[in-house]
């Protein structure tokens, strides 16, 4: 799966999450829907894991990393969009949701680790942010300053911190990423049920529908998805995968305007545009300026130089499986 292609099914999964909470809720605490779609993603990733013959690391140290990945990636994110949609609408939750890729940005540039950031990456960044909120219109919504928008603003920065600490200390270490991403899910679930008694234990109301969203919420929208952002996190760096979050609103409009005739007005068509071509902008690579002179000597000495300039390109990328 090329990477272009795993960016279009993660927006798609993950685009439909706000949805699918929403219709949980109406059965299930915001712990109770964390518990069971961190138990379902795992439990379909580990049948994965089983039918390629991958096994689950074992080093004590490499599952204490993963526990920190589980809990600002999986427990803690997922237990506050519960509490933030219980007062603010989906379409709220997306816009402060896509501050993410912003929140990304700033700790790679403290803490470094990150891919070069060079303008157009930066300017492609704030871009995105901007037609999201185009697209949302927040100084609409006087719902956007109450708690509910915190605890939304709260579980994207904790995003952020999970893919950078994914990024530097999980990814690219051997340890296979759908195994990775089993794994944390294990640790998501094991650390959602310590919670349990602080809001788990209410009766779940029998709501068909609810109960269908939750399972379409573990087994896709959790478990697919953060397998594919561990592979996005491994080949493009966090804050790339980070930037997914702005295809979400795209996602959304979209599928509002097919499946249900919902009006795409001009501000919204706009917002979209403008997501485009910002995370088009985020995905540009910029080469150093020690491989653009070597290059354009290259250019002049031949076929062998060119060869060789081109093997010095492609030399530090590799795939991981």
């Amino acid at each position: 799966m090329t990477s272009a292609v795993r960016v279009a099914v993660l927006s798609l999964l993950w685009g439909s999450t706000f949805l699918w909470i929403e219709l949980a809720l109406d059965a299930f605490t915001p712990v109770q829907v964390t518990m069971v779609r961190c138990a379902l993603g795992a439990a379909l990733l580990l049948a994965l894991c089983r039918a390629k013959g991958l096994r689950l690391p074992r080093e004590r140290a490499v599952w204490g990393r993963l526990l920190v990945a589980a809990f600002f990636c999986n427990a803690l994110p997922f237990v506050l969009f519960g509490i933030g949609q219980q007062t603010i609408d989906s379409g709220a939750a997306g816009v402060l949701n896509a501050t993410t890729p912003l929140w990304s940005l700033l700790l790679g540039v403290v803490l470094g680790g990150e891919r070069p950031l060079h303008a157009v990456r930066v300017v492609g960044l704030l871009a995105g942010f901007a037609g999201t909120a185009l697209i949302f219109a927040p100084w609409e919504r006087s719902a956007l300053l109450g708690w509910g928008a915190l605890a939304i603003v709260g579980a994207a920065a904790s995003y952020a911190v999970a893919f950078v600490h994914m990024g530097r200390h999980l990814v690219g270490r051997g340890i296979p990423t759908l195994s990775l991403a089993a794994s944390q899910l294990i640790a998501a679930t094991a650390l959602t049920a310590l919670a349990l008694p602080f809001g788990g234990l209410t009766p779940v109301r029998p709501e068909p529908r609810a109960l269908v969203a939750v399972v379409v919420l573990g087994l896709f929208a959790t478990g697919l998805t953060f397998y594919l952002t561990y592979r996005i996190i491994a080949d493009e760096g966090a804050t790339n995968a980070a930037t997914v979050g702005y295809l979400l609103p795209v996602v959304s409009v979209v599928l509002g305007a097919v499946v249900l005739g919902e009006d795409v007005g001009p501000r919204v068509a706009v917002g979209m545009a403008v997501v485009l071509v910002g995370v088009a902008m985020t995905r540009h690579r910029a080469r150093p300026r020690r491989e653009q002179a070597s290059t354009r000597g290259a250019a002049g000495g031949g076929p062998a130089g060119i060869l060789a300039a081109g093997a010095r390109a492609a030399g530090p990328y590799r795939s991981e499986g």
